[in-house]
């Protein structure tokens, strides 16, 4: 080999992602990359031009810019360009010129094709740059067997067909029914149509306790209109439903049909980390201490849900669930303590909790919206026990107190409906700097136990003001770019440069926390209701306040950044070390360094988009 072909394979060779390729690969491909040197101020491709070659800095710098002259990146030593052209049909999307004298090297793209398709990790480092997915990169197969049922749908667990009985049948016919077909239940239907269902423990509490005639008809006793699943449903849910309204039988249906019936033994795992394990723990607990017994588990799930290829999504929704099983549990611990609520209310959760993206590191944000009905003479001390009994429960259940005091327990956020849309029409058409800091909390809302009608009537007035005011966007807008993702010029990461965290990226507030808001802002702007991020960035698409490959890239970077995330607190949690969200990057690979490189500059494109669209200038 000769000295420039040396010395371009031993160029390639230190960067990524040709340091995935064996020696003799590279060896190969550097007799077929050519050198050509640029002065500052020659542009490279423009949109529309055709691209027969992958680029790479081999000294020097490129700038790239979208077509309507948007900085996107700025390119050095190492580093590749010309991707997305290639992948999208050999047409430039973009324009790239030189800033500073360059050499590039040049690879032709039959040479970068067969690289992909021989060495796919090589491939999937370039996956990053397909339209901006990330997909490829955190993707696995196989998951335990306490993790199955997160993405199983309730059919697949049916076993038999339904066994049914008419509503006029007499209580005797149904426990011989149910003695021959060897069930706990009967679901009891009336021309065809599901109508109820009897239980075992319905016979004894209800017909033995109770002394009445075997002849008694099965709709004088069994329980009408019984909470049911569909079979496409996750198993998961159905759980979840069953320790919620303390039941362990549920029918299954197809549409309006019935198919069968799913018992809380078919769900139970006896893995003691399992979430479906925790969650019927929670509902057997009768004090805040025995839940906190089993909330200490669940840093032990994220660790072992990571460990075994859980989406960040997937994880996310399942520690909230379980955070939602402890709050629902301690409000009903409260009411047998206080007695029934003298006017309807509604249990908020807000913030992460809300969007069910919850992580082994997490404080409480909640609220409570009272029936306008309420009266503080007559009501207030009630409300005040009972939403310091539950707040103090999960403080000591490890959610610890929000420390901007932004809870229920706290006087300003236990209000009236008609507080409460008077907080939001201010906070909308006045918007200043603590009302943009609360609309990042309080626009983040769901219910979580009580008369959810309270929170309708409250969120359809939100969305509506907000929709239209399209000063509130511009200054939610603003605010959301106040976050930058830690990427600067050249793709460098930027690193914190002083404190605990020194040489670290902040996970949450420079990863996560940027995609939040830009989403928050995109669903405001098109009255989407969801509060997912996930589902905001997808709902946004049909609002038309984000394009389809938009949603894609941002919904592909948060899963990425998100996991990131989570692998590192699962690292930490195994090691015996508290969770954070700093993160030094020698703890990844150099195709995670890459991968993560990528999502962020994913976000910094998406923050300049936004920042154009509601004019804010340079952030």
């Amino acid at each position: 080999m000769d000295a420039a072909k040396t010395d371009i394979s031993a160029f390639l060779g230190v960067h990524h992602p040709f340091d995935l390729l064996p020696a003799d690969v590279l060896a190969e491909i550097a007799g077929t990359v050519t050198a050509v040197d640029l002065a500052p101020g020659t542009v490279v491709m423009n949109p529309g031009d055709a691209v027969d070659c992958l680029y790479v800095v081999r000294s020097g710098a490129v700038e790239t810019r979208d077509p309507d002259g948007q900085l996107l990146a700025r390119l050095g030593e190492g580093e590749c360009f010309g991707v997305r052209a290639i992948l999208r049909g050999g047409v430039a999307v973009n324009r790239s010129d030189v800033i500073e004298d360059a050499r590039l090297l040049r690879l032709p793209v039959a040479v970068f094709d067969r690289l992909r398709r021989d060495h796919p990790p090589f491939a999937y480092h370039f996956a990053a740059f397909d339209g901006g997915r990330l997909r490829d990169s955190y993707e696995s197969t196989g998951a335990p067997r306490n993790l199955d049922l997160l993405t199983k749908r309730v059919g697949a667990l049916i076993t038999r067909g339904p066994v049914t009985i008419d509503a006029a049948a007499s209580v005797h016919e149904a426990a011989c029914v149910m003695r021959d077909q060897r069930v706990s239940c009967v679901l009891v239907t009336e021309g065809g149509a599901l109508t109820g269902i009897l239980t075992d423990r319905d016979l004894r509490g209800r017909v033995v306790a109770e002394r009445l005639d075997y002849a008694t008809p099965v709709a004088r006793v069994m329980t009408h209109g019984p909470h049911r699943v569909q079979a496409s449903d996750h198993a998961f849910d159905a759980l979840l439903l069953m320790t919620r309204h303390n039941i362990h039988h549920l029918p299954v249906m197809d549409g309006d049909a019935v198919t069968g019936c799913l018992t809380g033994s078919a769900l139970v795992d006896s893995h003691t980390t399992s979430p479906l394990f925790l969650a019927r723990n929670i509902h057997t607990c009768t004090t805040a201490e025995e839940l906190r017994a089993v909330i200490l588990r669940v840093p032990d799930l994220v660790h072992e849900m990571a460990d075994w290829g859980g989406t960040a999504r997937g994880i996310g929704r399942v520690v909230t669930t379980l955070t939602d099983a402890t709050t629902l549990r301690l409000l009903h611990l409260a009411e047998q303590r206080l007695g029934p609520p003298p006017v309807p209310y509604v249990w908020m959760a807000a913030g992460s909790q809300a969007r069910q993206e919850q992580t082994a590191l997490s404080d409480q944000d909640n609220c409570l919206i009272l029936s306008d009905d309420f009266r503080e003479a007559e009501h207030g001390a009630y409300f005040r026990d009972l939403s310091r009994f539950v707040c103090d429960g999960l403080n000591t259940c490890g959610y610890i107190h929000c420390p901007g005091e932004m809870m229920a327990m706290t006087d300003q956020w236990r209000q009236p409906l008609a507080v409460w849309k008077e907080y939001f029409r201010r906070w909308i058409e006045e918007p200043e700097p603590r009302a943009l800091m609360l609309s990042s909390v309080f626009f983040d809302l769901r219910p979580v136990h009580g008369d959810a009608s309270l929170y309708e009537d409250l969120s359809t007035g939100i969305l509506e003001k907000s929709r239209k005011n399209r000063i509130f966007q511009a200054y939610m807008a603003r605010n959301a770019l106040s976050h930058q993702p830690p990427i600067g010029f050249f793709r460098n990461f930027v690193l914190a440069s002083g404190g605990d965290h020194r040489n670290a990226l902040d996970l949450k507030h420079t990863g996560v926390v940027p995609i939040v808001d830009l989403a928050r802002v995109y669903a405001l702007a098109g009255g989407v209701k969801a509060v997912n991020t996930f589902e905001r960035l997808t709902a946004a698409t049909s609002a038309r306040t984000l394009s389809k490959e938009g949603s894609l890239d941002l919904i592909d970077a948060l899963e990425y950044i998100s996991l990131t995330r989570l692998r590192h607190q699962a690292r930490l949690i195994r090691e015996g070390r508290k969770a954070d969200n700093f993160l030094e990057p020698d703890e990844l690979s150099s195709f995670e360094r890459s991968h993560l490189k990528a999502a962020f500059t994913v976000v910094k494109t998406m923050q300049a988009s936004m920042a154009a669209t509601y004019q804010l200038g340079r952030f």
